[in-house]
């Protein structure tokens, strides 16, 4: 099976662009952005993925303001064949110039939001390390991905109004990430796996002249399965982005975090985030939140629009709700993120945290699966 791909020189293994190198069912491809306004007066996100072996394109806009609803766009499709097709219905993206400028189209459609949005680069793109997570014997995740700052320019409609999204307004990330994760159904047959935990937090962050990121994977206990810290070059427009990758990385030795929670939830009231360099040397960044995005509004973890979830040849559904009213600790509303302000005592910054815990963890004090913070 061939596609238009292949007429390039980019082939990693004997098989056609369309083969992935796996056979794991889980096998995904995806793009993912997210944009907010500086005063934290609104935020929307954006994703899109192909399952090679599950046969399914699916993607999601989603929009809330600042005491106002949050608004969801869901889509889903057969998969095409060409992987340059990255359409579902009304919703496309249109890479403009690679690894430095996407147009994002939702045209009009039943649901009241649509929006015609770019993204436009202001770092080189960010390798973050492998992450491979095991459950027993079996590699649950094994993924690459791959961050991008910049800004955004456009218009997003909804049922309440309008945005003018300006790029002296509007910051962003671009996150790319493909290889094995669970999406989709469950599966099914085997000997039942005992209930696991999953502590994931997230936290890409913009300054004046540069950019700092932090990932974080812990087990129960508060263990470290993934740490990552690093900060980078920012520039002023596409123009001085000197190539795909600069080079001016500085990677840090660890990262560690502390989150404080709203009581009776899993979501965060503050946090801090320490880069520790390779001399030793910690820059400690206070975290403040000031709107919530509940992420099933991109499918994740999401009852009927999950990600990866047969629809049928081609579906579309939205919804709207209050933020507010939700169950924060109902499954599908652990995952959020947060547009927070960012501080290093003496740098003031902006960024995102985003964060989902599910079961035990220590260092919170979670004993169960849904318990919040006392």
């Amino acid at each position: 099976m061939l596609n238009k791909l292949d007429d390039y020189p980019i082939h990693q293994t004997p098989e056609p662009i369309a083969h992935p190198a796996t056979s794991d069912r889980n096998v995904y491809d995806r793009t993912w952005f997210n944009g907010y306004a500086k005063d934290g007066s609104y935020y929307f996100g954006i994703g899109m993925a192909i399952y090679p072996h599950r046969g399914i394109l699916d993607c999601a806009f989603s929009v809330v303001t600042r005491d106002g609803r949050q608004h969801c766009f869901y889509g889903s499709r057969r998969a095409p064949t060409e992987r340059t097709e990255m359409q579902v219905g009304p919703f496309r993206i249109e890479i403009q110039e690679p690894m430095l400028r996407t147009r994002v189209v939702l045209d009009d459609n039943d649901s009241g939001i649509s929006c015609d949005l770019t993204f436009s680069g202001r770092t080189a793109v960010i390798k973050e390390a492998r992450q491979t997570l095991y459950s027993g014997p079996r590699a649950v995740m094994d993924a690459t991905r791959f961050d991008q700052f910049g800004r955004w320019s456009g218009t997003v409609r909804h049922p309440d109004g309008e945005i003018a999204v300006s790029d002296d307004m509007c910051l962003g990330t671009k996150d790319r990430s493909w290889g094995v994760r669970r999406v989709g159904e469950p599966e099914t047959g085997g000997a039942p796996a005992a209930p696991g935990s999953f502590f994931f937090l997230w936290a890409p962050l913009i300054w004046d002249d540069h950019v700092s990121h932090a990932i974080f994977f812990d087990g129960s206990k508060g263990e470290a399965l993934v740490r990552e810290g690093l900060v980078a070059p920012l520039y002023t427009s596409e123009a001085d982005v000197p190539g795909v990758e600069d080079g001016k990385d500085e990677r840090m030795a660890t990262a560690k975090h502390r989150v404080s929670y709203v009581p009776g939830t899993r979501l965060a009231k503050s946090a801090e985030i320490d880069l520790v360099d390779l001399e030793g040397g910690t820059r400690t960044i206070s975290l403040e939140p000031i709107l919530k995005f509940q992420m099933k509004g991109l499918g994740y973890t999401h009852p009927e629009w999950g990600q990866g979830m047969w629809k049928g040849e081609l579906a579309t559904g939205h919804e709207s709700f209050d933020p507010k009213q939700l169950d924060p600790l109902a499954l599908e509303n652990l995952h959020v993120q947060q547009v927070v302000r960012a501080s290093d005592g003496t740098r003031e910054g902006m960024g995102v945290l985003e964060q989902i815990c599910i079961g035990p963890y220590a260092p919170a004090g979670f004993t169960d699966f849904f318990d919040g913070a006392k």
